[in-house]
Formats: C-alpha cells, sequence, structure tokens
C-alpha cells in the first residue's frame, strides 16, 4: 500500500545500500593476501561479521571509542581463530582495510533501479554512522552522489543513530518536515526504532529475514520499496 505525502527519503548506507559485507570481505581478502596469507579468509569472516556488528552496537551507543571500535573488532576476531597478532599489526591492519575498503563498491541487487524509480518523484537523502570520510568516498566510488540531496553522518551531527539528535540534524539540513519524510535503513534499533521514536516513518530492509514486529513496514529486497513508494 502506497504511503501518501512522503516528499524525502532518507536512506542509511552500509548493509542498506552499500553492501557493507560484501565489499569488506574483499578489502579483507586483498589484506591478508599481501600480509597474512596463513589467514583463512573463510574463516576469519565467520568470526569477524558478529563480532564487528556486537562492536558497532557498543560504538553507537558511546560505549566504545572509534580506536577500541578499530582495534575489538580485529582483536577479538584473531583471538578466536587463535591467530596471534600483534597491536601493531592490528594497527596496520585496521589503517589498511580503513584506505581499501572504499576501493570495493558493491551494492545491494536493485540499487541504481530503485534509486531512478524514486528520484523521479522525492528528495532523497542519507543519515549514516560511519565516519565521514569513509562514507563520503564510498558513495563518490559507487556512483551515488548524484542521487542525494544532502548526506549527513554522525561526525557532522555529533551523534550518532538512534540519538534523535541526528535524525533532527538531517531533517534541519535537507529542510525537510517529519510529516512528509520516511526512514530507510537495516537496523531495528539505529534506523527504524529510531526514527519512530520522533516520529518519522520508516520501512525496515530486513535483507537478513530477522524477526521483525508486525507492525514494522519491511521489505526484503530493495525493488519491494515500490510498494509503499
Amino acid at each position: 500500500m502506497k504511503i501518501a505525502g512522503i516528499k524525502n527519503i532518507f536512506f542509511d548506507l552500509d548493509h542498506t545500500l552499500w553492501d557493507f559485507d560484501k565489499n569488506s570481505e574483499l578489502t579483507f581478502d586483498t589484506i591478508f593476501k599481501r600480509n597474512h596469507p596463513s589467514v583463512q579468509l573463510k574463516t576469519f569472516i565467520e568470526k569477524y561479521v558478529p563480532i564487528n556488528r556486537a562492536c558497532w552496537e557498543l560504538f553507537q551507543y558511546d560505549k566504545i571509542s572509534h580506536a577500541e571500535l578499530r582495534y575489538n573488532r580485529l582483536k577479538h576476531s584473531f583471538d578466536a581463530m587463535d591467530y596471534v597478532v600483534s597491536d601493531e599489526q592490528i594497527e596496520s591492519i585496521a589503517q589498511e582495510y580503513i584506505d581499501l575498503l572504499p576501493d570495493n563498491n558493491h551494492l545491494f541487487d536493485g540499487t541504481f533501479e530503485v534509486l531512478d524509480y524514486l528520484n523521479k518523484d522525492y528528495n532523497l537523502h542519507i543519515i549514516t554512522n560511519g565516519f565521514a570520510d569513509v562514507q563520503f568516498r564510498k558513495i563518490k566510488n559507487s556512483n551515488l552522489a548524484s542521487y542525494f540531496d544532502t548526506i549527513t553522518n554522525s561526525e557532522m551531527a555529533g551523534v550518532k543513530k538512534p540519538n534523535p539528535i541526528i535524525f533532527e540534524y538531517a531533517l534541519d539540513l535537507s529542510k525537510a518536515k517529519k510529516e512528509n519524510s520516511i526512514m530507510i535503513g537495516d537496523s531495528l534499533e539505529a534506523d527504524i526504532q529510531g526514527a519512530l521514536d520522533i516520529g518519522l516513518d520508516a520501512i525496515f530492509f530486513n535483507e537478513r529475514n530477522v524477526e521483525a514486529a508486525e507492525n514494522i513496514k519491511q521489505v526484503n529486497h530493495l525493488l519491494e520499496l515500490k510498494k509503499y513508494l
């Protein structure tokens, strides 16, 4: 059922448009082949993905710092696979990862098609918790920049989703109103509940098919957004 009165659409970036897990795996593959050839990529990724998600959840609630996020997600992953690595090596991997990550720019299936479709009738924006420099490089390198009128990141706003301040900041920046706007993202807490808590409608991009409350609007594929917008 189409949602009436919407003029502005706010997208999350990572895990919503930009395929973070796939691009991350490709980046680690490059790093390990260069400097840590004995690391089994498949085993590392199996450990890293849930650890990284857990670290980001702590980071978004300011329970760990940026530096701790960078260190912990690698240290805990290597520890989980009993791979001995020094703090200096972890710092080197962390920096190389940030440098190389935006060079891989796989997007979720249907990204350009749905953005072309929405761009005709709506103003499009991004709200992301990612680090400013990395996020801007991702957006530029993946040819997404031309679709979006504004890009709000947590460094600009001074807080991270689901803090209401970042949503209010994005609305002010875009000169949009809650009443005619909607948020689309993959995180039930950061994107969906964060938006709903300030009176901003939301659609959950449930690509991983996790359980969600029946009252939450959701899609499993980006092209399904056409049934709402």
